[in-house]
């Protein structure tokens, strides 16, 4: 086993860059709100779907669909069909516990927000946590809606845990919460329904100085207030919410960024709704990745064979989170693939399509870290266990491309509070980086 030891400068400014993206963007709307400005601020051009597109030599664009998922690229200098597309795919959105649209509500004084949980999240590690709200909010104007961001900085809700006294085996058997009755979040006082819903909505008018009245509707999303942090005797390791699977988005958009001059057109992808099986207009389901490449071959004057030809020379990488060895469950681990935070990127494999990894896709991966100077680690689930998946089989499929599944190690995925390690993110970095310009 390969121990590294020595965490560099770089690697720590790397993962202090990850925190900083994550700890600025509370949910997948913000996420896209962020990425734009980084774009932007590296000369990137907006497109809208609903305009006609025209491209400069080596221009560098990116496009929003429904603020939530984004793509951007940079053309390549060969031609489409001949050079294909080198692409990353990760996704925006977490698991958690999102705001259902006439949340507010009353219970003996007490006011509280209902709540949908959104995936799979650890729901118990939402408990006695700081808890606020981010999102989106639609609000009234002359001839519509206008959309808003929002955050709340300071914590706003809560759910308290109950006393161990009135719950005498949840150290036995653990916290169990029933999804209708044990998840409303704690908001403040209030003596009826009417009035419960008036101080909800009171506190997003006063945040976005508005009337309350005309506020429409509401995407708002629960999320924890801690910032991200470095943690360990030496600092090896950095926890945060999102890591899944904001960690391989900001690996992906930084490879992108270092991006100049490159044969091939890279594609930097980032969907919604991974968490709940990816089939809307904004995951990896839906049409976005297939409409953008078609347009690029349009605005390129390349053909429907020449766009065919170029996805068969065209290789994408899903970059999502792995499964990180956890020496106090060593059980529930598939024996030879304990892989390890700062050991490098993880090349994910199931035979059953759960990951679009297959031995040539895998090969191509590992050749790539070699070049880059990057260590790699292979990871497959434990049969008897459940495997998740990812947006790899997804994009595989629609696209007919060669497609491989990666991701860094990490520690309690699904929880409101994941953790790493701090070389791992350069590693990822890098590699995707040595991907785009291949």
């Amino acid at each position: 086993m390969t121990l590294q030891l020595n965490i560099t400068p770089q690697a720590k400014a790397s993962a202090q860059a990850l925190l900083d993206y994550i700890d600025t963007s509370p949910s997948p709307w913000h996420v896209v709100a962020t990425t734009a400005a980084m774009l932007k601020a590296n000369g990137f051009k907006s497109l809208r779907e609903n305009e006609p597109w025209q491209f400069k030599k080596n221009g560098r664009y990116f496009v929003v669909r429904d603020g939530a998922s984004i793509i951007a690229f940079v053309l390549g200098k060969q031609p489409t069909a001949e050079a294909g597309f080198r692409m990353v795919g990760a996704h925006t959105d977490s698991p958690g516990l999102r705001i259902k649209p006439k949340a507010a509500q009353s219970n003996e004084g007490i006011a509280q927000l209902g709540v949908e949980v959104y995936g799979g999240p650890i729901l118990a590690t939402f408990t006695d946590r700081d808890l606020s709200l981010a999102g989106r909010v639609n609000v009234r104007n002359g001839n519509g809606f206008d959309t808003h961001l929002i955050q709340f900085d300071q914590s706003v809700v809560r759910l308290p845990n109950l006393a161990i006294h009135m719950n005498r085996e949840v150290n036995d058997k653990g916290l169990v919460l029933n999804k209708q009755t044990g998840l409303p979040l704690i908001f403040g006082l209030s003596p009826n329904h009417e009035e419960a819903y008036a101080l909800f909505t009171n506190k997003i008018a006063q945040q976005l100085n508005i009337a309350a009245k005309d506020i429409l509707t509401w995407d708002l999303n629960v999320y924890d207030t801690q910032k991200g942090s470095f943690w360990g005797v030496d600092e090896d390791f950095i926890a945060n919410s999102q890591l899944d699977n904001l960690a391989s988005c900001h690996a992906a958009l930084c490879a992108l960024l270092d991006t100049h001059d490159q044969e091939a057109t890279a594609i930097c992808a980032l969907f919604d709704h991974e968490e709940v099986g990816s089939e809307s207009a904004t995951g990896a389901g839906g049409s976005f990745m297939q409409d953008i490449i078609q347009r690029i071959c349009s605005a390129t004057d390349t053909n429907e064979e020449g766009r065919l030809r170029a996805l068969a020379n065209s290789f994408f990488i899903s970059a999502d989170m792995a499964h990180a060895f956890h020496p106090n469950h060593a059980g529930v681990y598939e024996p030879c693939h304990h892989v390890r935070v700062n050991q490098g990127p993880v090349i994910k494999t199931n035979v059953n399509q759960r990951y679009s990894t297959n031995a040539d896709t895998a090969a191509h991966f590992i050749q790539l870290c070699e070049r880059a100077g990057v260590p790699y680690q292979q990871y497959a689930h434990r049969t008897d266990l459940g495997c998740g998946s990812t947006i790899g089989p997804i994009i595989a499929s629609r696209l007919g491309v060669a497609s491989v599944d990666v991701g860094n190690a990490m520690w309690a995925m699904h929880s409101v509070r994941e953790s790493a390690g701090v070389a791992d993110h350069l590693s990822m970095t890098t590699v995707l980086t040595h991907h785009f310009k291949s």
